[in-house]
């Protein structure tokens, strides 16, 4: 299960990669037009810039669902194929839109306003995953699939989408049940934690970190955050009302987010960076540094957390404890800042001059007290438990791989020896390949020649299994991949 979600979360780089760029363009946005997140008129080249922005990184952030059904459908695929990112999106499509709300008023017979809100919520990031998954599985199982000659057409790879479009219909059905429980009960523990005061809110933090894998956080949000059962932090603070116009601490619900934000998630990507194996560390500077940038700016947390969250599942509950410790502290020392967006600089800075707002100040020891802890915990989990944050994961890529020099640039020989040794390509069941090796299932291991795989000019070989050979070809696998797969 560990390995499964190991794979599941490098399979998440891809489209993460994508974000952390999204929420700089839209901190910048924000800061040239602040009319996109207070309301009112776009006047004036600075604000027309700003709103482009704005809607430029929201292109993807707002889609973040169905960027990970694609990427994680192809990251899941045995051979990253571009037909399982296809399966990925066609399961995600047939998901949502047969349980959108107006879909389900007319299945239940009610009226659209009348269905239940879980329903609303559906496009989430779990159901993306979710997606990528079947979309993956159905393209590992299916994509080799031989159909009679009279629908021979739809063999093999074509038929993938179809079989991911039917799996998904059955899945649908299986959500439309258990999917507005899961949401209602969690609306329910926002409930019962209401009159907890600064302990409640803590509890609601720790949560809504907890739950963002799976996408249900929105559940407790729309407790707290909006009308759904008489609090609405949010739109209360926005309104320009104060505590004194609700029955609770006005922001309360917000307030804890920032030092968090601002201030922990920088400092624990540091510690990542920090962590992460000398070989890797300029990859992992690329995307945990882009993402402490869109956290502070504009508090887009998902590049960060889809970063580490199934990679080390452990660390990310402890991330979400520091959450609502933090959150506790805050609430308790009287900071009160809101956010329309999320708990980045730029909100806070908007929100500042709002009755609501209390001893903003308090921001700068808030967030160096929670930089330490954040940088700390983080520091000292990582190589304790071996944590796979980024630059740590399993290597398929051994060092003294990274520099194998092949004997000349001849793939297609390298290949054809290759294939010879392996018993030619009768006796090959699959080829795949990772950063450096070529890795094969074959039918007769007594038919590998290892000396005759050699000769042409690789690395080494390794025989995991039986049934299994991976040649060490180095950096320049995927050319000889992509000949040998000519040849197959």
């Amino acid at each position: 299960m560990m390995k499964y979600l190991q794979r599941l979360g490098k399979s998440l780089m891809l489209p993460v990669a994508c974000l952390p760029v999204c929420g700089i363009l839209m901190g910048i946005g924000y800061a040239l037009c602040p009319s996109t997140m207070q309301g009112g008129d776009v006047n004036g080249i600075l604000e027309i810039i700003g709103f482009f922005l704005v809607k430029a990184g929201g292109a993807l952030i707002d889609n973040m669902s169905w960027l990970f059904a694609v990427g994680v459908a192809v990251g899941m695929s045995e051979d990253n194929d571009g037909t399982a990112g296809l399966a990925g999106l066609v399961s995600w499509l047939m998901i949502t839109k047969l349980l959108n709300p107006t879909v389900v008023a007319t299945l239940t017979g009610v009226a659209e306003e009348a269905v239940d809100l879980a329903y609303s919520k559906i496009e989430t990031q779990f159901i993306g995953i979710l997606a990528g998954c079947l979309g993956a599985a159905c393209y590992n199982r299916f994509k080799s699939t031989k159909l009679p000659d009279w629908l021979s057409f739809f063999s093999g790879k074509r038929c993938v989408a179809i079989v991911t479009a039917v799996l998904s219909i059955v899945v649908a059905a299986i959500l439309f049940f258990v999917w507005p429980v899961i949401f209602n009960a969690l609306v329910a523990v926002g409930e019962g934690i209401m009159g907890l005061g600064a302990v409640g809110a803590g509890i609601y933090a720790f949560f809504n970190r907890l739950l963002i894998p799976f996408g249900l956080h929105h559940a407790l949000n729309n407790v707290f955050w909006f009308d759904t059962i008489g609090i609405g932090d949010l739109s209360n603070f926005w309104a320009g009302k104060t505590s004194a116009d609700v029955s609770w601490s006005l922001g309360m619900y917000m307030s804890g987010f920032f030092p968090c934000m601002m201030f922990g998630i920088p400092a624990a990507a540091l510690a990542m960076i920090q962590c992460a194996k000398k070989e890797k560390r300029k990859v992992a500077i690329g995307l945990l540094g882009s993402a402490a940038i869109a956290a502070f700016i504009c508090g887009v947390t998902e590049p960060f957390e889809f970063a580490f969250m199934f990679l080390a599942p452990g660390l990310y509950l402890v991330y979400a404890i520091l959450y609502g410790i933090f959150t506790t502290i805050t609430v308790m020392v009287g900071f009160r800042g809101g956010f329309s967006f999320s708990a980045g600089l730029t909100d806070l800075v908007f929100s500042a001059s709002l009755p609501a707002a209390q001893k903003t100040m308090l921001i700068i020891p808030l967030g160096i007290a929670a930089a330490i802890v954040f940088y700390a915990v983080f520091r000292f989990m990582i190589p304790a438990f071996n944590f796979k944050t980024p630059g740590r994961e399993d290597d398929d890529v051994p060092a003294d791989e990274v520099n194998v020099q092949l004997a000349n640039n001849d793939f297609t020989q390298i290949a054809s020896i290759v294939l010879a040794g392996l018993g030619g390509k009768e006796n090959v069941k699959s080829l795949d390949n990772c950063i450096t090796r070529l890795r094969l299932e074959i039918k007769d291991y007594t038919k590998v020649d290892e000396k005759k795989i050699k000769s042409a000019g690789v690395a080494g070989v390794i025989r995991p299994s039986k049934n299994s050979v991976q040649v060490i070809v180095g950096t320049k696998v995927q050319f000889v991949a992509d000949e040998m797969k000519k040849m197959l």
